[in-house]
């Protein structure tokens, strides 16, 4: 998978309404992961940002919420999730809270399309933790080539099961020609 941002965040507590410094991943498949620490060790909390966001805003946008002690309203990023509940982060500076918000947007709205040559078109994928993401950079300024490789273990199950199938048949056939010249003498 492809991580899109990672960092320290405050994030406020959904019972107490504690602020708690929290490190951040965002990964591509819209997953918003909170750890207690940077080694990513001890997962807190994961939100699927992909079916679950609905808005996300920031710095003054975010009426209604008190920033954690020493940070401005500047510093705020509230996301909006479609069971009517909130995230509320705060980063370090102005300028880190409109990245977070940017990649956040971006992450929610946009698919991952992959081309088939075949049909000459564009087919809109999931993207899940059994693909490998590559982001490239495209033929011009701004523009990105994605190249996503399918699970090379996925499918092997069903070709075991067939194999095994297909064995045993084979098997089966094989015992009943053995036993063909007794019958016929």
């Amino acid at each position: 998978m492809v991580l899109m941002k990672s960092g320290w965040l405050w994030r406020q507590t959904s019972v107490l309404k504690r602020w708690k410094l929290n490190w951040c991943d965002l990964w591509i498949d819209g997953s918003l992961c909170f750890y207690k620490a940077e080694s990513r060790r001890e997962l807190e909390h994961r939100v699927g940002l992909k079916t679950t966001c609905e808005d996300v805003r920031s710095g003054l946008e975010c009426g209604g919420v008190t920033p954690p002690e020493s940070n401005p309203r500047d510093n705020l990023i509230v996301v909006q999730l479609r069971d009517g509940s909130t995230i509320n982060l705060c980063a370090n500076s102005e300028d880190e809270s409109i990245a977070w918000k940017l990649t956040l947007l971006e992450t929610r709205r946009n698919p991952v399309f992959t081309y088939d040559p075949y049909e000459d078109s564009y087919q809109a994928i999931p993207i899940n933790g059994y693909h490998t993401v590559y982001i490239t950079p495209g033929a011009g300024p701004g523009t990105h080539q994605v190249v996503v490789q399918r699970d090379p273990f996925d499918g092997v199950v069903e070709n075991l099961a067939l194999g095994m199938l297909a064995g045993m048949a084979a098997g089966a056939a094989m015992r009943s020609f053995l036993w063909m010249p007794l019958f016929l003498c």
